[in-house]
């Protein structure tokens, strides 16, 4: 067996599935990045071969061909990127993969994904009616009684572009990374607040040319005053990985200032009853992306430690670099790029 990945070369994903390929005794994967792909070049799989489909990552070329000329970390430019990428991926060839490009397109849409998770069962948090604006977010928020949502722009990853907000009489706070400068908003490595009616009605009028995906705020446990959440990498529709994200903001991501957590701890919290209820509910959505062999969930743990919802469904959500699998479980030892590589060759 030989894998054929489409990707970022260079890409810490790529060489990390590379080592996986040679730790299990397969040739090195055959590497074609996504500007050719985009530009229109033709990708062969030889007989026999898994093509894997990764991340664009952060090729700056990819980039300016899927949204345009510009700097990459400019929030916006969410629509012609999904518009780029999907036609992309509808042009590779339909063989052994490790993903459908249907599901892809499904979980790179916030809506959509919702949408299906919603149909299949699978918590979530409640979704708000679209909205095209600033005025129409307020409003809708108004009829639906809810002060506090996290506004999403719909075809964003990295949490760029998305907004924390809260309101009470008189007062606003939106929490982002999207930074305010002289031509635009720009993804930061840092959260900030702003606290103004004006800035919090520019930021989100800058997002809603892409497509917005408005969710209520669900409350989630935060010991020691830190929120979190995990990331449950699920592999042929088995949970095998998770990491524990803790931030003092509302944002957990890890390269916005989040930290890893201590995963016993939260399996302490849960109980052996709530832990497997919590990773059902992440098998119950990788199921309803059947074609992927691996995804990764956003899994959010409500305050009391009870109540389950899945924020996001990550086509690309494995890079967890030094964590391996759970004890007693299929990718025990091993990490995500190696769990994949196994259930492929079985």
């Amino acid at each position: 067996m030989r894998f054929t990945v489409v990707g970022a070369p260079g890409d810490r994903r790529v060489g990390l599935f590379a080592a996986a390929c040679r730790s299990a005794g397969l040739a090195e994967p055959r590497v074609i990045g996504w500007a050719g792909v985009l530009r229109g070049a033709e990708v062969a799989v030889a007989p026999g071969s898994v093509l894997r489909i990764d991340s664009p990552g952060e090729d700056r070329e990819a980039d300016e061909l899927l949204r345009g000329p510009g700097d990459p970390a400019r929030v916006g430019g969410g629509a012609a990127w999904y518009a780029a990428f999907t036609g992309a991926l509808r042009r590779l060839p339909r063989v052994r993969s490790t993903h459908d490009v249907d599901d892809i397109a499904v979980m790179f849409d916030k809506r959509r994904c919702h949408a299906r998770l919603e149909a299949a069962g699978v918590p979530v948090p409640p979704a708000l009616p679209q909205v095209g604006g600033y005025d129409e977010l307020r409003k809708r928020m108004a009829e639906t009684g809810e002060r506090r949502v996290f506004v999403k722009p719909a075809h964003g990853s990295s949490a760029s572009g998305v907004v924390a907000l809260q309101t009470a009489p008189g007062r606003i706070k939106a929490v982002t990374s999207a930074a305010r400068g002289p031509d635009g908003f720009h993804n930061s490595l840092r959260v900030r607040s702003y606290e103004t009616e004006r800035e919090v009605a520019e930021l989100i009028d800058a997002l809603a040319p892409d497509g917005l995906h408005v969710e209520r705020w669900l409350p989630k446990a935060s010991p020691g005053g830190r929120a979190l959440d995990l990331r449950v990498v699920v592999v042929k529709g088995e949970p095998t990985h998770a990491v524990v994200r803790t931030s003092a903001s509302p944002m957990t991501n890890l390269h916005l200032g989040g930290t890893r957590g201590d995963l016993a701890a939260v399996r302490g919290a849960l109980g052996e009853d709530g832990w497997h209820r919590a990773l059902d509910v992440c098998a119950r959505a990788a199921a309803c992306f059947p074609g992927s062999l691996m995804v990764g969930v956003d899994l959010l743990i409500g305050v009391g430690w009870r109540r389950f919802a899945v924020g996001e469904v990550n086509a690309f959500g494995d890079l967890l670099p030094g964590l391996t699998g759970f004890p007693g479980g299929p990718a025990e030892g091993i990490d995500t790029y190696t769990a994949q590589v196994r259930a492929c060759m079985t």
